[in-house]
């Protein structure tokens, strides 16, 4: 089993290009990212050559962060920002080598609102297919984004099955699923073709995934004998320095 370090997360407290050699440092075998847009991309991409480790994945811009606004594309007035961001996240995932997008949907509801969540994910599938890139959808669970347009993986699979595009994918975090729906094992197992990539944190603290209510190593098992192959995302708040909960990812080694 691989695993990537979300660098939203772990080593937040250092510009990108030290936390994707911090990563390296500590064995992971690739890297993703939030928001890297006040970055160096020039930097970013030293780091990444330097480390030889692949970055999966960033979001697009979440919006007016002051706000709290948590995404832009499934709001039917912001359409021009929506298409802005997602042409913005594939330039530089496109310009650091990055497998997917992860576009964010923002918080909505109603059918207006998923006519304009569909219509902009065919837009951003056409855009990242010239880079041979995959557009990700995640739902977020309801206790931290209450609100959030996409919640649940079965209302994601709906979008992904409408659309019928090749490089449309579920973004599977654990994490939200078990808040969420649970099950996430059986969720795995039907949901496995139409997904892109996972992620995983503790559950309910969103803390290390050796703390808490799951048990990863029978999960990590599970994906494993799915015949996924792709690095799993730590995305969890290490409460504290990051390797000082690696534990979980030595043990693997």
């Amino acid at each position: 089993m691989k695993f990537s370090a979300n660098l939203g997360f772990l080593w937040a407290d250092r510009p990108l290009p030290e936390a994707i050699r911090a990563a390296k440092a500590a064995g992971f075998d690739a890297v993703e990212c939030h928001w890297p847009y006040q970055e160096s991309l020039p930097d970013i991409k030293a780091a990444l050559d330097e480390t030889q480790l692949p970055l999966l994945g960033l979001n697009t811009r979440r919006g007016d962060a002051t706000k709290g606004e948590m995404g832009l594309s499934a709001l039917p007035d912001r359409q021009g920002e929506a298409r802005d961001a997602i042409d913005e996240a594939l330039d530089w995932g496109a310009a650091l080598g990055a497998c997917n997008v992860h576009v964010m949907a923002g918080f909505a509801e109603g059918e207006e609102a998923e006519a304009c969540f569909l219509e902009n994910l065919r837009y951003a599938a056409r855009q990242a297919a010239s880079k041979d890139m995959t557009i990700l959808i995640e739902p977020l669970n309801v206790y931290d984004a209450p609100g959030y347009f996409l919640s649940t993986t079965a209302q994601a699979a709906e979008i992904i099955n409408q659309l019928n595009l090749p490089n449309v994918k579920l973004m599977f975090d654990c994490y939200h699923v078990q808040l969420s729906e649970g099950d996430i094992c059986n969720r795995l197992s039907r949901l496995m073709r139409l997904i892109g990539h996972i992620q995983f944190a503790g559950v309910p603290a969103r803390g290390r995934p050796d703390q808490g209510e799951i048990n990863y190593d029978y999960i990590f098992s599970h994906i494993a004998s799915l015949g996924y192959s792709t690095p799993l995302g730590a995305e969890y708040k290490p409460m504290g320095h990051t390797e000082d909960t690696l534990g979980w990812l030595v043990r693997r080694q």
